[in-house]
């Protein structure tokens, strides 16, 4: 049995995919900041498979590093990282940006993503095997207005994955970025920071990708033959054709 650790999965692809693999027997370690959403998980998966989690915001790297040392020693052998966890924070223009929003995003979406690698890629070297999974964006692809920081944050993922790919290929140990468009989760209300009338409004007059589309493509990835590596895969919802062109009715 594998065991996959999956950052951000208390909510949209985080979760998704955490349900899929526990449906397909992957022994998970479950990560993300909201204690009474990884107990459910936890509850509810513990039915399928084996499940422990770990309580910890990936911006802080000391609580990353002891969360990490935690882990129970039959799911110490991490085989694939799923690094999910990441967010938006506001859209506005470079000169009306909130300098906390800039924070929080590289926090998260590029220190958070070195701090949870950083802990686990050295068993995987060790073991001359793994695989690493970076969710990216396709705003780490193109350059959207009032992206600016945001787009930048998931360029830099974009950067990382492939530098990844490149540090760790003498180990055997695959790399994959996934940069999925628009997806019907909590993103836009944590982006408009709790106005969900105008979050629901980046989902209406079209069908968006759902956070089950690209669990199952994470899980189509990892379950190819260990020689295939599918290492940058961009999808988008039949309706999007850009960051900006969006065919609504």
């Amino acid at each position: 049995m594998k065991t996959a650790f999956i950052t951000g999965a208390t909510s949209g692809i985080g979760k998704a995919t955490a349900e899929l693999f526990a449906k397909n027997k992957f022994r998970l370690v479950l990560c993300g900041r909201r204690k009474e959403r990884l107990e459910e998980l936890r509850t509810n998966l513990s039915k399928l498979t084996q499940v422990t989690t770990l309580q910890f915001d990936v911006s802080k790297r000391e609580e990353v590093k002891n969360a990490i040392a935690s882990i129970p020693e039959e799911f110490k052998k991490i085989d694939i990282l799923i690094n999910n966890a990441g967010n938006a924070h506001g859209l506005s223009t470079i000169q009306e940006g909130s300098i906390d929003d800039w924070e929080a995003m590289l926090d998260i979406n590029v220190k958070g993503l070195l701090y949870v690698s950083k802990a686990i890629i050295p068993q995987m070297i060790e073991n001359n095997s793994g695989f690493i999974v970076n969710i990216g964006s396709t705003a780490g692809k193109e350059v959207y207005r009032n992206g600016n920081v945001y787009c930048a944050s998931k360029f830099a993922v974009n950067a990382l994955n492939k530098s990844m790919r490149l540090d760790l290929n003498e180990y055997n140990i695959r790399v994959s970025g996934i940069h999925p468009g628009l997806v019907e989760t909590e993103f836009s209300d944590v982006r408009f920071k709790g106005d969900s009338d105008r979050a629901k409004t980046v989902y209406q007059g079209y069908k968006a990708l759902q956070a089950e589309d690209i669990a199952d493509i994470i899980h189509f990835v990892v379950t190819r033959p260990y020689h295939v590596n599918i290492e940058d895969l961009v999808v988008y919802p039949t309706a999007q054709a850009s960051a900006t062109i969006i065919n609504k009715n």
